[in-house]
């Protein structure tokens, strides 16, 4: 589980897997096909199922979608570590902004987010005669599938179902890209429950999702519209008007900043989460950063992800001390901000049988700090733990080779602050719930469209800040609010999306290279070469 070995396939096997792969969204034989083509799925609510199914698995996971969003920016680095996690440059790449056109990490998304949003097709299609409530999701996962695909590479390959599955995709980009998501989440909006904040059911779409995509779609309307011609544009008014308009609205299902930052990632209701994912789990999110000899992990972590010291200086507090003096469940560290999290002295005992609900498995306890982790590490009794070559555990602000210097190859088992924010002494370390929506990005959001629109957002987001344990601004810069939606959201998937509408995507940050710094080209990723080959209507994206 500590990394992936990618196998490059020649051109000429990729272009057979090309013309074969669902993602040129060919029709396989089913079922709920005939020979003639489509006619329509046999048990809608079942592919609605499975589509769910689908999405939460991907969402789920530390490669792929996440990494391209969380990767390639100032947020997440994985460095070499002996003969872990090289993985023949794999993620190396990815944070230096060198991949190429045969990366795995942008294939896999592209495949499965197309596919997902044709069998959402399939459900809608009239002769599928999907329940009203069935059609509803399977418009707000095609609008989801179809705005990832958009974010990630400017171009939406779209299948009609009505047509013969002879017939090559229609390729959707700019402003009639942004319409056709724009109108399957109006539709989405008027036939989904508007489920209440704190609800059994946020595990599906609900007005409130529907409305936070659409507010999503419209806060980066300018850049979509213009991405493929290297232009940014300027958001209109309407649009800024119709984002606080939309919040508002999710504001008033219940939904509301809540007190007490991570208990925001736990399973038990909040008045924060809006959508969350059952079918991935928590694991990837726990486990790839932790050292192997981390204590209550059932085994350790897989010592990978960290995060960049310029990133954790974006935080309140002494950057050489993070450590609370007790548990961490008591008052956060003196001098900094709550969403810093910290190092526990002490850990936390698990009663009750292994594999009961309260220990899920755990024979000893949880010594594992939330937010960032640098520094000394402890075992549940206090004592300091030690790596595998009985040095002390101790993550460092710093990527350096055996020799010193700077590098992310032949790093050392301790190099890098390690994140958390999914606690496995919480429920477990594979908890089915990942959160995907909450109210805190709608809320800034919601002041990014009020600055956007000439009004100041500096109460706004100084009240979340007060609320976060951390110091008032004087006043709120565009600069200020991406560094707020990086402390509030970091590691959630929305770094690269936010650092592109803020023009701060092409600057240098620690081991970026300088080669790509504003490189304009890096603001979308490339279409996959089966893809091309298999749909003339698709255009490999400038740059590549």
């Amino acid at each position: 589980m500590k990394g992936y070995h990618i196998k490059y396939l020649t051109f000429t096997l990729l272009a057979v897997i090309g013309l074969s792969s669902c993602t040129d969204l060919e029709i396989e034989e089913t079922d709920s096909f005939i020979s003639e083509g489509f006619q329509g799925l046999e048990d809608p609510s079942s592919a609605l199922d499975q589509l769910y199914n689908q999405v939460g698995g991907q969402l789920g996971d530390q490669a792929n979608t996440y990494a391209l969003n969380v990767v390639t920016t100032d947020e997440q680095l994985i460095p070499t570590r002996g003969a872990d996690w090289g993985d023949n440059g794999r993620w190396r790449k990815l944070h230096q902004h060198e991949w190429g056109l045969e990366e795995t990490d942008i294939i896999t998304p592209f495949d499965q987010w197309n596919a997902n949003q044709l069998l959402a097709s399939q459900i809608l299609d009239e002769r599928t005669a999907a329940p009203a409530d069935v059609a509803a999701q399977a418009q707000f996962l095609r609008a989801w599938s179809m705005f990832l695909i958009l974010d990630l590479y400017g171009q939406v390959p779209f299948r009609d179902t009505q047509l013969p599955s002879s017939e090559v995709p229609t390729v959707l980009t700019g402003a009639e890209a942004v319409n056709f998501i724009l109108s399957d989440l109006d539709a989405a909006i008027a036939g989904l429950p508007a489920t209440p904040a704190q609800s059994d059911d946020l595990d599906r779409a609900s007005k409130a999702a529907a409305r936070l995509l659409k507010a999503k779609v419209l806060l980066n309307r300018h850049i979509y519209e213009n991405q493929l011609t290297g232009g940014g544009g300027t958001p209109a008014a309407a649009d800024m008007q119709e984002v606080i308009n939309l919040v508002d609205a999710i504001e008033a299902d219940g939904f509301a900043l809540q007190a007490g930052y991570f208990e925001i990632f736990e399973s038990s209701a909040d008045t924060e989460t809006i959508w969350y994912v059952t079918s991935g789990n928590t694991g990837n999110r726990i486990f790839n950063g932790l050292h192997y000899n981390s204590t209550g992990l059932g085994g350790g972590g897989w010592n990978g992800f960290s995060t960049l010291a310029e990133f954790y200086d974006l935080f309140e507090g002494d950057p050489n001390q993070n450590r609370y003096e007790s548990d961490l469940e008591s008052a956060q560290i003196d001098g900094q901000e709550e969403r810093r999290g910290g190092v526990p002295n002490i850990g936390v005992p698990f009663t009750g049988a292994p594999g009961t609900s309260d220990n899920n498995g755990r024979e000893d306890g949880s010594n594992v700090g939330n937010g960032f982790l640098i520094g000394q590490q402890y075992a549940l009794n206090g004592d300091a733990l030690e790596d595998r070559q009985g040095s002390p555990l101790v993550f460092s602000r710093e990527f350096v080779d055996v020799n010193g210097s700077p590098s992310l190859i032949n790093n050392d088992e301790k190099t890098g602050i390690r994140v958390m924010k999914y606690n496995p002494r919480f429920g477990g370390g594979f908890e089915p719930h990942v959160l995907v929506m909450r109210f805190a990005d709608a809320y800034l959001m919601k002041a990014e469209a009020m600055m956007r629109s000439g009004g100041d957002p500096t109460a706004m987001v100084n009240d979340l800040r007060v609320l976060r344990g951390a110091t008032p601004l004087g006043s709120v810069t565009e600069s200020d609010l991406l560094d707020e939606r990086g402390r509030e959201l970091y590691v959630e998937g929305w770094r690269r999306n936010d650092m592109i509408r803020f023009g701060q995507y092409g600057r240098q940050w620690e081991f970026k290279s300088s080669d790509e710094a504003n490189n304009p080209a890096r603001r979308l990723f490339p279409i996959p070469l089966p893809q091309l080959l298999a749909n003339p209507n698709l255009q490999q994206n400038p740059g590549y």
